[in-house]
């Protein structure tokens, strides 16, 4: 089964603006052996059709080999995280699977979800859709810790009714292709969306983040944080667009990628971009790249600490904001305790 070759399917070109940098070629050409859907481990889950028409190709992808979806329905406080597994294990497939996750009004809820594999040559397409309603509050963490020789897909599109609040938090950490596709338009009143990631790669990984979010009302807030720390010959790409339209007074939208390059053949392309229709707003986008401070690491080894142990010290103090973003003190300890040897 090749992408390229399935009837009816339109598929983002990488000369696209929204895509730009982004190479599609491998993945969309490969001939994959087999194409499954992952099963997630829940009993009782509703399934319904997706029939929800998406702002991009990438979400038509999964639909195309299977237009089911398992319908998460969250309706009262939970103490704990829930925490979905994902290992993928098949050589030569293409895994598709598709969720949404209903938040129900004046509901605070979280969801861990780790991604890992042990194959080869195979490829997974996620569609997630968060649906959070008024006055909820919904945190979601992803791990994603693909191995090279192996794809993956990641779409999410976030609905938020007024007054709700939404915190993404994602940590790459494997060495594959991963494409990370967010999509929130932000139609009603006093919506709060924060999206944090942290970018760890190394070898000849690829890793790209296309993040779209459209604000159409009043008083929301969109705050895009990004921090990368690439060596080796690995590559990144972060493409955000914030979009402020004439009604969505009182705006707050901000955008920021930080990236350390530890070595001289990694590569990063960063472009955010605001486009603003409106005056009465606060609003920010940048973008820097560098590497460790020098008389940083020279002041640590005159105190004795190694070279090794110097650059993790620093290391750590850079990609601190995204942990510390986080609210949930459960998700908090996973996410310091995950070790990929305990979910492969």
């Amino acid at each position: 089964m090749r992408l390229i070759e399935l009837e009816g399917l339109e598929l983002p070109k990488k000369r696209s603006e929204e895509f730009i940098k982004v190479n599609f070629e491998d993945l969309f050409s490969y001939d994959f052996k087999n194409t499954k859907t992952y099963e997630l481990d829940i009993m009782g889950l509703k399934v319904v059709k997706d029939e929800k028409n998406y702002g991009n190709g990438l979400f038509n992808i999964s639909k195309k080999i299977d237009s089911n979806q398992v319908v998460l329905t969250i309706n009262s406080n939970i103490p704990e995280p829930i925490c979905l597994i994902h290992k993928i294990k098949d050589d030569e497939t293409f895994f598709v699977n598709s969720l949404k996750i209903e938040v129900k009004e004046n509901v605070k809820a979280s969801v861990i979800e780790v991604f890992t594999n042990t194959s080869t040559n195979s490829a997974y397409s996620v569609n997630r859709n968060f649906d959070i309603e008024e006055n909820a509050n919904f945190e979601y963490a992803k791990i994603q810790d693909i191995n090279e020789k192996n794809y993956f897909v990641f779409n999410a599109d976030i609905n938020q009714k007024k007054d709700s609040k939404c915190k993404i938090t994602n940590f790459e950490y494997g060495t594959g292709v991963v494409i990370n596709n967010y999509i929130n338009t932000l139609d009603e009143k006093n919506c709060d969306y924060e999206l944090n990631g942290l970018v760890k790669s190394f070898d000849a990984s690829n890793t790209a983040n296309v993040i779209r979010t459209t604000h159409n009302n009043e008083n929301s807030i969109s705050n895009i944080n990004y921090k990368h720390s690439l060596k080796d010959s690995s590559r990144a790409v972060f493409k955000a667009i914030s979009i402020v339209n004439d009604k969505a007074l009182y705006t707050k939208a901000f955008q920021n990628s930080n990236t350390i390059l530890l070595s001289n053949d990694a590569a990063i392309y960063a472009q955010p971009h605001l486009e603003i229709l409106i005056d009465e707003l606060e609003a920010s986008h940048g973008a820097t790249t560098g590497t460790l401070d020098k008389e940083q690491l020279l002041y640590l080894q005159s105190r004795g600490i190694s070279k090794e142990l110097s650059y993790e010290i620093l290391l750590k103090a850079f990609e601190k904001k995204i942990y510390d973003n986080i609210e949930d003190t459960l998700i908090k300890e996973f996410i310091d305790s995950y070790k990929r040897q305990s979910y492969v």
